[in-house]
């Protein structure tokens, strides 16, 4: 068990510098997974803001482990700041296959103004939160949530009230003494913890004018200033360029700050003494000696009438929000970063050197002994030397001849057979640092060249080609293999923008985001040391430089896509996403439009409309009258965009009838369309159960009606009121799902021209008066839709504007069929006007579906009338 004191005093700005307000609540309000430890109450044992509470962090079994989980001990935090860590306490002592996929520095958990959060620190294998990643941002953690580092290491979260603790450390005070008094700096004073480190803070952005470059040396979020058990810690960021105690850079763990240490940030402009002050009982871990051997150094280190910053409390919402643009900002301060490994043999040489003159020094002092014995014991000694170094010469020199050889083909520039003999010779020798950095320029120089040609030329296929050639030749040399990886990168980069037409061609929706995020990711996981390999290849072939700088222009415009076109792109899929589930289909057309309008570059919205149109269309066949508009729709059903993918799978599941159903279906539609009534009405009744029910009744219903009716016009024939019969028949009829029909009578009905325009111009009168006395009494309003019942008002409306709509239906349809242009024309506003509004009152009933219950819904439905759309009942 671990346990770690917290008492800071937290000063929580209002505002967070530089992230956004959505991000913001996602941390004040992160949904979470229900599973929670049986009997644990989160509404018993959720604190409140101005309680003191532990954190207890209780190991999950995992079955992978084993028994080696049982070596996992209950964490209980009492810190307002915890690490989590492979070195850090407890995890540095816990199994080592249950902490196998921690990182060194892999998150942190805080307490914010009575709230619980767990940041994650870009670690390799991630932390999540009832099984949902933790990104860039802080995530609230309440009572009962699990939490997982990696796949293998998991706890459930307790609160418990604060235990009482026994000689609570008193508070500690900082002051940071600039090391050098001709710089112009500020001491800075810390009462108040945590202190974020920033360039953006006015402790160091106040020196921008005098000091760009140092001031651009520091991250926005360089380092963070806390204190543990009543002592001051520092802990580096993940910075740029660093920070560094007592000329030392930092790594993955925090480090106590003791009294005389010097503490630099980004190099060695912003130095500082530090020097802890307090009571002497403040620092549990600070040694009384080094207090004193500070506080006795001389008097001008640091100078009490300079003016002093105090530097002020910052969040830890500040401090473990990552801004993943922030490090681009960043200037390299080349002297801060560490040496690189021709550097490190550089100095290796030099102290072998040393070695060899100090040997051959002493060697002489030997020699020139005035004592004869000495002399002679000196000179046996100095033959055997000389025996030895001859005879390791002589290996030398045969030994040697590999690397003979390989500098002597890399002089001549046969670069081709330096990289092949410098690979086998790796191959027996993997360790040989002087070969690996021969393999390394031998492999670049001989190929590099050719990879831009194909690169130019547009040849990515052969660009790849020599990609793999590159890697068979360096497989035995992880140096070149990260090279190769930028070369790599920089291929795919190119690939994409030249294959989609520059860099200022349109960003195809739903095609161009996964590859540009892609290539994205690979460059921001680590930007600096990407551009000091790239530079590195610049520098083995200098042709390199022109085609770099290019494909750095192309990744800073797909950034700049990636900020305002992508982000685009996630607003209008999630538009869409919640207009489908909400059935508002007129929503995403009119977004369509905006988007349109506001982002010229953005292709493939057409491929987006086409499918809100077959959805539609299917949506519309649905809520129809007959299973044939529907089974249509689904035969031509194939959405290409994810929405519209993931809906129509939705409905499949539950809504839409299946294959087996349209395919007796098709037996029906085949049977009526041909006149066999009696077959199709009977293959009608045997179809299967199911959503689709309702439908398949008003079908059989109207199927049986239109049958019934034809039988008896048959018989009508040549008597006085056949023609009265004849027109009413037709009025029944849908022009599409029953074209047998209509076709049949067509010719019956366009001879009766007089008296079917004047039986069309009756109906639409009847329409219009309806219409008329609907719009006069006020409509339908929200209220009456809302009704727990069906009221008066609402059932009078409804029939009002029922009875319009069919009248106004069946003249139109006569119009058509007649071809009576003229009174069709006259008519078609009014007609428009009664659909429109019986459209709405369908779509707002709709809506309703969460609220009202379901028989009342279908009653009000019904009563205005489920009715074909107003295109169907117009298409002749």
């Amino acid at each position: 068990m671990t346990s770690i004191t917290a008492h800071s005093n937290l000063s929580v700005r209002p505002t967070l510098a530089g992230v956004p307000l959505t991000h913001r609540r996602q941390w004040l309000d992160v949904p979470r997974d229900m599973d929670m430890a049986q009997g644990v109450s989160v509404a018993e044992q959720q604190p409140g803001v101005g309680e003191a509470f532990d954190v207890i962090l209780k190991p999950v079994p995992n079955r992978e482990l084993g028994s080696d989980a049982d070596g996992l001990a209950e964490i209980r935090i009492d810190e307002n700041l915890f690490a989590i860590g492979r070195a850090e306490a407890p995890f540095d002592t816990s199994p080592p296959e249950a902490v196998a996929q921690l990182s060194r520095r892999h998150a942190r958990i805080f307490i914010e103004h009575g709230f619980v959060y767990i940041a994650d620190l870009a670690s390799k294998n991630g932390t999540a939160v009832n099984g949902t990643p933790v990104r860039d941002m802080p995530v609230r953690v309440r009572n009962g949530d699990v939490i997982s580092f990696g796949s293998r290491l998991s706890y459930r979260v307790q609160f418990a009230p604060r235990a009482r603790r026994l000689g609570v450390p008193r508070p500690v005070g900082l002051t940071l003494a600039p090391q050098r008094d001709d710089r112009g700096l500020q001491p800075i004073e810390l009462a108040q913890f945590p202190f974020l480190v920033s360039k953006t803070d006015a402790t160091f952005a106040r020196y921008r004018e005098q000091y760009p470059h140092q001031v651009n040396y520091v991250s926005r979020r360089h380092a963070h200033v806390f204190v543990k058990g009543g002592a001051p810690f520092v802990e580096d960021l993940g910075s740029t360029n660093g920070t560094f105690v007592n000329g030392e850079r930092l790594g993955a763990s925090a480090v106590e700050l003791k009294n005389g240490d010097t503490l630099a940030f980004g190099g060695t402009h912003f130095a500082y003494k530090v020097h802890v002050h307090g009571e002497e009982g403040e620092s549990t871990l600070t040694e009384m000696a080094a207090f004193e051997e500070a506080q006795s150094q001389p008097p001008d280190e640091f100078d009490a009438d300079k003016t002093t910053f105090v530097g002020s409390a910052h969040s830890f919402l500040d401090i473990f929000c990552v801004d993943q643009a922030a490090a681009r900002e960043d200037e390299v301060n080349v002297d801060a970063q560490p040496k690189t490994a021709e550097e490190s043999r550089h100095d290796a040489r030099q102290a072998k050197r040393g070695k060899f003159s100090l040997f051959v020094g002493e060697l002489r002092k030997a020699l020139a002994s005035d004592e004869r014995r000495t002399t002679r014991r000196t000179r046996i000694v100095v033959a055997c030397v000389l025996a030895a170094l001859v005879a390791g010469g002589a290996a030398l020199f045969y030994t040697g001849s590999p690397e003979r050889h390989a500098k002597s083909l890399m002089a001549q520039g046969d670069y081709g057979s330096a990289a092949t003999l410098t690979r086998d010779y790796l191959k027996t020798h993997p360790q040989d640092a002087q070969f690996a950095s021969m393999n390394t320029e031998a492999v670049l120089k001989s190929n590099v060249p050719r990879w831009l040609a194909a690169l130019k030329k547009g040849d990515f296929a052969n660009a790849d080609a020599i990609i793999a050639h590159m890697r068979t030749l360096g497989e035995q040399n992880a140096d070149v293999r990260s090279l190769l990886d930028e070369l790599e990168w920089i291929g795919k980069l190119e690939s994409f923008v030249i294959g989609r037409g520059g860099a200022d061609a349109p960003i195809r929706i739903y095609g161009d985001e996964p590859r540009i995020g892609a290539i994205l990711k690979h460059w921001e996981a680590d930007a600096s040391g990407h551009q000091r390999d790239l530079d590195r290849i610049a520098g083995y072939v200098p042709e390199f430089r022109e085609p770099y700088g290019q494909a750095l222009s192309h990744l800073r415009k797909l950034q700049s896509d990636d900020s305002v076109y992508l982000a685009a792109i996630d607003r209008l899929d999630a538009s869409i996403v919640k207009s489908l589930g909400q059935d508002d289909l007129d929503a995403i057309g009119a977004t369509l439009k905006d988007y349109a309008d506001k982002y010229p570059r953005l292709a493939g919205l057409d491929r987006v409309r086409a499918d809100l149109n077959a959805y539609t269309g299917l949506r519309r066949g649905l809520n129809g009258a007959s299973l044939a508009p529907l089974a249509g729709s689904l035969t031509k059903a194939n959405f290409s965009t994810p929405p519209f993918q993931e809906r129509f799978r939705q409905l499949s599941a539950g809504q839409l009838p299946p294959a087996d159903v349209l395919t007796q279906y098709a037996t029906v539609a085949d049977a009526w369309d041909h006149g066999r009534a009696a077959q199709a009405i009977d293959a009608l009744q045997k179809l299967p159960q199911g959503s689709w029910s309702a439908m398949v009744q008003k079908e059989l219903a109207h199927k049986k009606t239109v049958a019934a009716q034809y039988a008896d016009l048959q018989k009508a024939r040549g008597t006085k009121g056949y023609e009265e019969s004849l027109l009413s028949f037709y009025e029944t009829l849908d022009l599409d799902s029953d074209a047998y029909y209509a076709k049949t009578v067509a010719p019956e009905v366009a001879s009766l021209k007089d008296k079917a325009i004047a039986r069309a111009q009756t109906l639409m009168t009847q329409a219009q008066t309806a219409w008329q006395q609907y719009r006069t009494n006020g409509g339908i309003g929200g209220s009456q839709r809302l009704e727990s019942g069906v009221s008066d008002t609402f059932r009078t409306q409804a029939r009002l504007l029922s009875d319009a709509e069919d009248a106004a239906t069946r003249g139109m349809r006569i119009f058509r069929q007649v071809k009576a242009d003229g009174a069709t024309n006259k008519w078609t506003a009014l007609a428009n006007e009664i659909d429109t509004e019986a459209d709405l009152q369908r779509r707002s009933l709709q809506d309703l579906r969460m609220v009202l219950e379901p028989g009342l819904l279908n009653t009000k439905l019904s009563l205005i009338g489920g009715g074909t759309t107003s295109e169907a009942r117009r298409t002749p």
